[in-house]
């Protein structure tokens, strides 16, 4: 049976209140609730499919998972202050992330996507966002993404914390980046006109970070180990067909 806590109440950062001293045995994760189909709230159940892999890791490592959330740009300085163990919202291991926060081993391999409003011939994908609009999530490693590209200055950039979608829709923005598989999900599920522009541009990989300390790094070896058990024995491909039927998350054989 599953050791689950729940606390999957919507609240601002500055509302979660001081770190305390956490039972080894509990692992607290923060996700936004706002990233179909990975974290999302629906008929007030916080679901998707980072929720089903925490509980997988729950599980398999003996842990109780309390996932707390928030907006996605504050999770990072939530981590930073101690207000959560673990992040799990897409991640992706950055060299930036690397300096200050010790990663998991991937578990999920993606692509950064280009989206633009359904019929726009303009933009055929990431070679053409020269002199457009582009929106991305604040706090997402788009932003860098896009701003590492050779013709970085010749895009209007825009963060966003919500509402990327419409306001591609809407004409407001020319495109929006987010990772390929999320982007796929909206088109499927959203009535809004949208569609993917060309191929993925960058490959990006997804890992769990955790704080640079003595108890964050036994924190991340023992979800690492948790991990590599899942991947061994098929459970986060399951997962992965489950949500996005095709299986995103590495093979076992890329275990570190």
């Amino acid at each position: 049976m599953l050791r689950t806590l729940v606390a999957a109440s919507i609240v601002a950062v500055g509302l979660s209140g001081a770190a305390t001293a956490q039972d080894s045995d509990t692992l607290r994760v923060g996700m936004s609730g706002g990233y179909f189909p990975f974290t999302f709230v629906r008929q007030d159940e916080l679901q998707g499919f980072e929720v089903d892999v925490m509980n997988a890791i729950g599980e398999e490592a003996g842990l109780e998972i309390s996932f707390e959330t928030m907006s996605f740009s504050g999770l990072i300085g939530a981590l930073d202050a101690g207000r959560i163990d673990t992040i799990a919202n897409q991640i992706t291991i950055t060299p930036e992330r690397e300096a200050r926060f010790v990663f998991t081993q991937p578990y999920v391999i993606d692509g950064a996507q280009v989206v633009t409003r359904e019929g726009n011939e303009e933009i055929e994908g990431v070679e053409d966002l020269r002199g457009k609009t582009v929106a991305v999530n604040l706090g997402s490693n788009f932003e860098q993404l896009l701003r590492d590209l050779p013709y970085a200055d010749e895009i209007d950039i825009r963060t966003y914390e919500s509402n990327i979608e419409q306001d591609t829709a809407l004409g407001r923005v020319d495109a929006f980046v987010m990772d390929r598989v999320s982007a796929a999900q909206v088109i499927q599920e959203s009535p809004l006109p949208l569609e993917l522009a060309g191929q993925p541009f960058s490959e990006i990989r997804n890992a769990f970070p955790f704080r640079d300390t003595e108890d964050g790094r036994a924190m991340r070896n023992r979800v690492n180990d948790a991990l590599t058990a899942l991947q061994e024995d098929g459970t986060l491909a399951d997962i992965s067909r489950k949500w996005f039927d095709s299986d995103i998350t590495p093979p076992a054989t890329e275990a570190e």
